[in-house]
């Protein structure tokens, strides 16, 4: 049984673009009598999560109980920023009854689950569950997925194939860390997407899991919260690919913050990001732009060549300054490249 004087602490986890931040605001949204605290990491210099995520700010989760790590993968900085942070929440004068930690898409879950061990933390709080998001269409189309038969080819192909793709790592241990799976963006595919999604989910995971199909995160916080995990007492039956290292890096992947000018031809910057995905390989775009005419600001997240954006809030008196960052696998990210087709939509 988890020890009720602990603060209780749900690790999110999963791809770029799975859907965290959705399930964050649902959970923000749907407290059930907690009062939660939020901790969200961003891997680029620019926050946008934090940011949507203050915007749902209420009596339960006030603005100041949402804090932000960015420019920084938060299982690369346990003892500079992620201890001091969570210190913090737990020092806010009203004292958080839960803690939700949503993490970068390139984090690695088992480190984070180890600082956990650390003296100043371990006797007042306990990792109630690990929750990994993973795209049902994505995965089910085997582009988050390890396939065995398509590695098997390639190292018979190529005898210095000797290694997953860091994509199918990165997959592999966040499923590993879990203690529940919820299928993202169910909407997106049928009934044998979500077999296929499954299979594959279960092909790699280390024990049996719940798997769960949700769409717009929306889900009964029951269960989500409260599974009583104490998931830091358990690392062993949470195998990594990074098991025995002291650190890891994130050399494999890279990050650009790409300022534009106002655009008026939203379908054009669709347009644009779509082929960054087909062209250049990005992998995730997200971020806020002005446009000509508009008083909002207009919300952008990519994920491959799924693009969706919404007017969220009024620009107000800050600056009208388009910003997108873009993350790729590192020999994809080329910041001229990126830039020029996404100047294609800025008129001339």
């Amino acid at each position: 049984m988890t020890d009720l004087t602990k603060t209780p602490v749900t690790i999110i986890t999963g791809f770029l673009g799975a859907g965290k931040t959705t399930l964050v605001r649902h959970l923000m949204r749907n407290p059930q009598g907690r009062r939660l605290a939020v901790l969200v990491n961003e891997f680029g210099t620019v926050g946008v999560d934090g940011e949507i995520l203050k915007g749902c700010a209420g009596d339960n989760c006030p603005a100041e109980n949402i804090m932000e790590l960015s420019n920084g993968c938060i299982c690369c900085t346990v003892a500079d920023d992620f201890i001091p942070t969570l210190e913090a929440l737990m020092a806010l004068p009203q004292k958080p009854d839960h803690i939700l930690i949503e993490t970068s898409g390139l984090a690695l879950p088992k480190p984070l689950l180890k600082a956990f061990d650390w003296p100043a933390i371990r006797s007042r709080i306990t990792v109630d569950g690990v929750i990994a998001l993973a795209d049902a269409e994505a995965v089910a189309d085997g582009r988050f997925a390890p396939d065995a038969a398509a590695v098997q080819a390639q190292r018979e192909a190529d005898d210095s194939l000797d290694h997953e793709t860091p994509l199918s790592e990165l997959f592999e241990d966040q499923i590993a860390c879990a203690d529940l799976v919820l299928l993202t963006k169910a909407d997106l595919t049928g009934a044998k997407g979500i077999t296929a999604a499954r299979a594959a989910i279960e092909a790699v995971a280390a024990r049996k899991l719940p798997i769960l199909p949700v769409t717009e995160g929306a889900i009964d916080p029951q269960v989500v919260l409260g599974l009583g995990a104490a998931a830091e007492d358990d690392l062993a039956a949470r195998p990594s690919h990074h098991d025995g290292a002291d650190d890891h890096e994130h050399d494999d992947f890279d990050t650009v913050v790409i300022k534009l000018p106002q655009i008026d031809d939203v379908e054009g910057l669709v347009a644009a990001i779509e082929r960054l995905a087909r062209e250049q390989n990005i992998l995730r775009v997200k971020g806020h732009v002005a446009i000509t005419g508009k008083p909002m600001r207009l919300l952008v997240q990519a994920v491959g060549a799924r693009v969706r954006h919404q007017f969220d809030r009024p620009w107000g008196d800050a600056t009208r300054i388009s910003q997108l960052v873009v993350i790729g696998e590192h020999d994809h990210v080329n910041e001229t490249a990126i830039r020029d087709v996404l100047l294609q939509a800025v008129p001339v």
